[in-house]
């Protein structure tokens, strides 16, 4: 069990922060968020629920159509990560998040087959095309012990875990077989030991290039978190230099597009410093030859997956436990400025909770489906909505 953070007052963080973060793009906030003004709060899947042990990991995005689309992981045996027998799972509303429909995998592999672990996949991101109106959803499969532990050197499913997508044409009623593409976006890096998405959602940008958070361990097991794009509507993806080539090392991301067309990226140190990890990407023509910034670091998070989402207006929100140490007290926070400083945020849900994901509704109100339960993070999925303004106006 982790410790609570000592008490700072709001000067001392203030201070410590303002060392801590690089003079070109310090950060600022208090650390008591507002209380919740949330609208609703309804459980979408609980333990048990269609015979599945535990749901997990999710991610959401709001279609062309305005349909919201929920992706999680279906871990049908135990709460365990990958290997094991693991599913990725979905619904949908066509009502704003007042009714979802039944539950559907979409992501699937043989669980039965000799030697392959439960042969699961998971850790979901979802992106939403607005242009081409395609709905894609990336993934890991672990064939075998190839999860984050497991996975060694090497391209092949019997090698190493592989980024898989399905893809919708039809508004995420039906979904694509698994396509592969492990292989062709990591080219040469054959010494990787492990290479997929950030889980909760990807971007499409206003150019049109589809964008999704990525992390991968280098041959000394070092993770770095990084990003893979698409020019050509999801055909064909390449991979990005890593935000942080050197310390500290980090996974779990999450991206957003900024005001001036470059990309800010949020990331889980591992380090577990307590505080989440930046970077800037900045780029001109081609993406993948972009410039990572010096990174930096600020707001509070006890290693964990958080959410980062672009308004219209230009700000940010960004949304993960509000503790240093603990995953509990899920708040949301708003940036005016690029991720250069944040406001002290809305509380959602004070009660445990880990992993978030957010979206704008078609009716402008801002959607958050996270983990969360009254004794441990992993009992629901739980989905609510607020006002924008609930969160700006702090």
């Amino acid at each position: 069990m982790q410790q609570p953070a000592h008490h700072r007052s709001p000067i001392f963080l203030a201070l410590l922060f303002s060392v801590l973060a690089p003079t070109a793009a310090r950060a600022c906030f208090t650390d008591q968020p507002a209380a919740s003004t949330v609208q609703t709060r309804t459980v979408i899947r609980k333990q048990g629920d269609d015979g599945v042990h535990t749901y997990r990991i999710p991610g959401l995005t709001t279609s062309r159509q305005g349909t919201l689309l929920a992706v999680f992981d279906l871990r049908l045996e135990n709460s365990r990560d990958l290997p094991g027998n693991i599913d990725v799972g979905l619904i949908r509303s066509t009502d704003h998040g007042a009714t979802w429909t039944p539950m559907q995998t979409i992501l699937n592999f043989d669980h039965k087959e000799p030697g392959s672990s439960g042969n699961g996949v998971g850790d979901p991101a979802i992106l939403a095309d607005p242009r081409t109106g395609k709905i894609f959803v990336a993934a890991l499969w672990s064939n075998g012990n190839r999860g984050w532990n497991g996975s060694g050197p090497g391209l092949l499913p019997t090698e190493t875990g592989q980024l898989v997508l399905t893809v919708s044409d039809d508004d995420g009623v039906t979904w694509s077989a698994p396509i592969n593409i492990s292989a062709t976006v990591r080219g040469r890096q054959s010494d990787w030991r492990l290479f997929f998405n950030g889980p909760g959602r990807g971007i499409a940008l206003r150019d049109g290039t589809l964008v999704f958070a990525a992390q991968y361990r280098e041959a000394s097991g070092v993770p770095h978190s990084c990003l893979i794009f698409s020019r050509d509507a999801g055909t064909t993806w390449t991979v990005s230099a890593p935000a942080i080539p050197g310390t500290p090392p980090t996974s779990e991301s999450q991206v957003a597009e900024l005001t001036d067309g470059h990309l800010l990226l949020t990331m889980r140190d591992e380090s577990r410093s307590g505080q989440r990890a930046w970077a800037r990407f900045e780029w001109n023509q081609n993406h993948t030859d972009g410039t990572w910034s010096q990174h930096w670091s600020t707001v509070p998070d006890p290693t964990c997956m958080a959410s980062l989402l672009s308004l219209p207006d230009g700000g940010l929100l960004l949304c993960n436990p509000n503790s240093a140490k603990q995953r509990t007290a899920l708040t949301v926070r708003y940036s005016s400025d690029n991720g250069k400083t944040w406001n002290s945020g809305l509380l959602i849900d004070g009660r445990p909770c880990a992993y978030s994901c957010l979206t704008q509704l078609q009716d402008g109100r801002i959607g958050v489906l996270y983990e969360t339960g009254d004794k441990s993070s992993v009992e629901t999925l739980t989905f609510t909505t607020f006002p924008v303004n609930a969160v700006t106006k702090k």
